[in-house]
């Protein structure tokens, strides 16, 4: 049945993205018990998630859903849900020529419609953390390829995809007020916490890994006036390997085990504590770290690369938001760490 049709009905449209709600925690949930109960390691791959609701409703139904459903925050509909969000843009937004209604029957959206919904979907995303946007840069098949390339990455497989963001340093903290009314942007408070190698780091690690260390990080969702509106958390693994490589695993975890981790850290680095600002702009996905502690006078823009399989991350074309106010790019891997947070952390004597 066409949601068209449901949709002429006022009201209708929250009560058939309530249902479809339904069926997805109902699915999610299920399939990820079935891969739980075999004990063995898994990927759950979703074909749209939960925040997809919000492209095809308006703010205030949209709003009026999570508060029957008791949301407090769209984080848990996000982050809090899932560990990652591949967003692979519709052909009618620069492959126009393979956009059709020919070959999908359930496909009845114009291009101009298709590019719409595109839109509205990824801005649904913005603020999940490992938002990836796949364009139509390439083929389909190397588009494909890119994907499987990031999931490797993503669960801590061998892959030869290089990090597909690029650092630059800004000169002052963005001004909110100077972004245009069409980019959408969400705003967080990251606390940052190092832990000692031995409290979740396994003794028995691979020949191949020549250093590992560990973090968790707390995620709270702020709203434009700067209120707090919920928290997540997430702990990471991060992995170096003899061919240069950089492994991370990432987990969700709950406050329970943030706050007993957080009560064993490592002691020699201090907490780090940033104000992030995620953002779309020209089907590119950007973060900006503003460092407070243990210093607060370092901004630092993370900007996804447009680049293909065979055009190396560093040669990728990165198109800077005018309403940025940019000082250099980080050109080596020298400064990036220099600037990273693992660096901040530790307490100088």
């Amino acid at each position: 049945m066409a949601f068209d049709y449901l949709g002429a009905v006022q009201g209708m449209d929250l009560v058939v993205q309530d249902t479809v709600m339904d069926i997805q925690i109902g699915l999610e949930d299920g399939f990820e018990r079935v891969l739980r109960a075999r004990g063995k390691p898994g990927v759950l791959l979703c074909d749209r998630g939960l925040m997809d609701g919000a492209a095809y409703m308006k703010n205030e139904d949209w709003e009026k859903l999570l508060k029957k459903r008791d949301v407090q925050c769209v984080s848990e509909l996000r982050e809090g849900r899932y560990n990652a969000v591949f967003h692979l843009v519709t052909a009618a937004e620069g492959a126009e020529k393979f956009y059709t209604l020919e070959n999908n029957e359930v496909r009845t959206e114009t291009p101009e419609l298709a590019r719409e919904l595109d839109h509205l979907t990824r801005n649904a995303w913005v603020g999940h953390p490992n938002l990836k946007i796949f364009d139509n840069s390439t083929d389909f098949e190397k588009k494909l390829q890119r994907v499987v390339k990031e999931t490797a990455r993503l669960v801590g497989l061998p892959s030869q995809l290089e990090r597909n963001t690029i650092k630059f340093i800004l000169k002052k903290a963005p001004d909110l007020d100077s972004f245009p009314d069409d980019v959408s942007f969400q705003i967080f408070e990251v606390e940052k916490v190092y832990l000692y190698d031995e409290i979740v780091n396994p003794s028995d690690r691979s020949d191949d890994i020549t250093d590992e260390y560990s973090f968790i990080r707390k995620r709270t969702t702020l709203n434009k006036v700067g209120e707090a509106s919920g928290s997540v958390y997430g702990l990471t693994i991060v992995q170096k390997t003899k061919d240069g490589q950089t492994i991370e695993k990432k987990r969700i975890i709950t406050r329970r085990e943030y706050s007993s981790l957080f009560n064993n850290r490592d002691k020699s680095r201090h907490v780090v504590r940033q104000q992030r600002i995620s953002f779309l702009w020209n089907i590119q996905s950007f973060n900006v770290h503003v460092y407070q502690e243990p210093v607060s006078d370092v901004c630092i823009l993370h900007a996804q690369v447009k680049s293909t399989p065979d055009t190396p991350v560093n040669e990728g074309e990165v198109e800077i938001p005018p309403f940025l106010d940019v000082d250099r790019r980080i050109s080596n891997s020298e400064e990036d760490a220099k600037f990273g947070a693992y660096n901040i952390s530790l307490k100088l004597d």
